[in-house]
């Protein structure tokens, strides 16, 4: 893995001063009352699944494309300055997470969002971002 393609060093916020608890108290009236609204294991792994899928720069660029407008694989390739065989294998991921539809018109394949859910998602990452100035 070359230098750009490192991961960020998250080994800092683990070794931080972090506070913690000095006393080791569970409140339980705490726990009874948050209990029926933390995510069932089920559907967390499928939540996970689907950031895992969004946790490549380029599969974001490619949702950022999309955003927009329907394009073609020989569009998203231009654009993302990506071959068409890398861009139809992020596709097929996107289409088994069912991120997007596709439709086929003579030789052309278009991709567009299922929905706008993903889209707001990003965007709503990048203006935290923004205003975080991370």
């Amino acid at each position: 893995m070359n230098k750009s393609q490192e991961k960020p060093d998250f080994e800092h916020f683990q070794h931080s001063d972090t506070p913690n608890c000095d006393a080791h108290v569970v409140h339980l009236d705490n726990v009874r009352s948050t209990q029926a609204e933390i995510l069932a294991t089920s559907k967390a792994k499928q939540i996970a699944e689907v950031f895992g899928i969004l946790a490549d720069p380029n599969r974001l660029r490619l949702l950022s494309a999309l955003a927009s407008q329907e394009l073609c694989v020989c569009d998203l390739a231009a654009l993302t300055k990506m071959t068409e065989s890398a861009v139809c294998h992020q596709l097929r991921l996107f289409k088994a997470m069912r991120l997007v539809n596709y439709r086929r018109e003579g030789k052309n394949v278009y991709y567009s969002l299922v929905d706008s859910y993903i889209i707001n998602l990003y965007r709503s990452v990048e203006e935290h971002l923004e205003e975080s100035n991370l």
